[in-house]
């Protein structure tokens, strides 16, 4: 008899975690895997934020923080969404977690009654189903391919809302396909949601500063929908801090209030040191990061140029993150190796097996006819990789 819950037994594992797992597992056996996977950046934090987590420690921070953070974070992390975004928030509007993936964790918890449905418009970061569907929320998949450069349109939004809509989850810049939403865009989907007042948008914008595009939009920016926004956003991309395990949301006071109840009952207040250096990288200015965005434009153009080569596989352009998210279902019925390709997932094994190259399969993202390929890799891993994969398909 499996005495586990429901809940756990009905929950997928993250796909992005279990590959690198996978390819963990193969480089103990001693394979060359390089790992393209992973939506990590391999630069290191920069200086000035470990400096101020080593001051932290000498000054003694060692306790339980306040559940919702430190108000100097707070007060940090509504100066910058000021000066980044244009938006206005005060400390009651504020709630930091561990990680932003916390962060949409307790939105959920807080927001999703059983049967509410949630639009996710596909592709959609690997976490977003799971943990609708752990609060008993319904994820409704809406659709996109490169020829919208994976974006939503206004009517297909329209088509999606039902009596039982309760929020809208999206990314921008989008993790996989690094799709990125302009100011009209943003509008034009607002512009739908006027003639439906009580749902909720959660803008998930952790990859904000890596943009190719010049500034970034947000959702909140408008006044008719600023109340029913989440703006979600953290630490671990922009400044290399995966580690540091800090997120943190902007959003109308009683949904902040109620994250910060039930985050008090779970996990209380995030990791003091880590706050207290977040505080330095808020007050920063984003062009003291601006050498890795440059460092990942480089890498996108350089991973687009050489997977032209590959006859088979169909991309956009991305104008943020760190992902290509090709279309590869032209592969799909073809035999390498006495290997069949019957779906994403299917190519994305056989790379790992026979071209020693990790990525992601798109199911995984809602969408099965593509793979995501990180470029937060050196550009010496990047060309060595598509030059497995490339040799793996001939």
């Amino acid at each position: 008899m499996n005495h586990l819950s429901d809940r756990i037994l009905n929950m997928s594992t993250s796909a992005t975690l279990a590959m690198a797992a996978k390819a963990r597992e193969l480089r103990t056996e001693g394979k060359d895997i390089i790992g393209l996977s992973l939506g990590e950046p391999d630069f290191n934090t920069p200086d000035f934020i470990k400096d101020a987590a080593i001051q932290a420690i000498k000054d003694g921070y060692n306790s339980y923080t306040p559940v919702d953070g430190y108000v100097e974070l707070k007060e940090a992390i509504i100066t910058k969404f000021k000066r980044d975004n244009n938006l206005t928030y005060t400390l009651p509007q504020i709630v930091v977690s561990t990680g932003a993936k916390q962060s949409l964790a307790n939105v959920a918890a807080v927001m999703l009654n059983r049967g509410d449905e949630v639009i996710l418009p596909c592709p959609y970061w690997v976490s977003y189903a799971d943990i609708v569907k752990l609060n008993e929320g319904v994820p409704v998949e809406v659709k996109t391919s490169i020829s919208t450069d994976f974006k939503m349109t206004p009517e297909q939004l329209e088509a999606a809302i039902t009596p039982k809509t309760k929020m809208i989850w999206f990314s921008s810049p989008c993790n996989p396909s690094g799709s990125v939403y302009s100011k009209t865009e943003l509008r034009a989907l607002a512009d739908v949601l006027q003639n439906h007042p009580d749902i909720y948008v959660v803008s998930d914008e952790i990859y904000e500063h890596i943009n190719f595009v010049g500034g970034h939009e947000s959702m909140a920016q408008f006044e008719d929908i600023y109340d029913r926004t989440i703006t979600v956003n953290g630490v671990s991309k922009a400044f290399a801090m995966t580690g540091w395990r800090i997120g943190f949301i902007g959003a109308p006071a009683w949904i902040a209030r109620a994250c910060n109840k039930m985050q008090g009952q779970i996990t209380s207040g995030a990791n003091c040191i880590a706050q207290r250096a977040v505080i330095t990288a808020m007050e920063a200015s984003p062009e003291k990061v601006k050498y890795m965005v440059n460092e990942f434009k480089i890498r996108r153009d350089l991973i687009l140029d050489l997977l032209k080569d590959i006859e088979g596989f169909k991309t956009n352009i991305p104008e943020g993150a760190f992902y290509v998210f090709p279309d590869i279902s032209s592969y799909f019925g073809k035999t390498f190796r006495g290997k069949t390709i019957h779906n994403a997932t299917d190519f994305s094994l056989y790379l790992l097996e026979h071209a020693l190259v990790a990525t992601v399969t798109g199911d995984a993202f809602g969408n099965p006819d593509c793979i995501r390929i990180s470029y937060a890799a050196s550009q010496e891993q990047i060309i060595e990789a598509i030059k497995r994969i490339k040799g793996s398909l001939s």
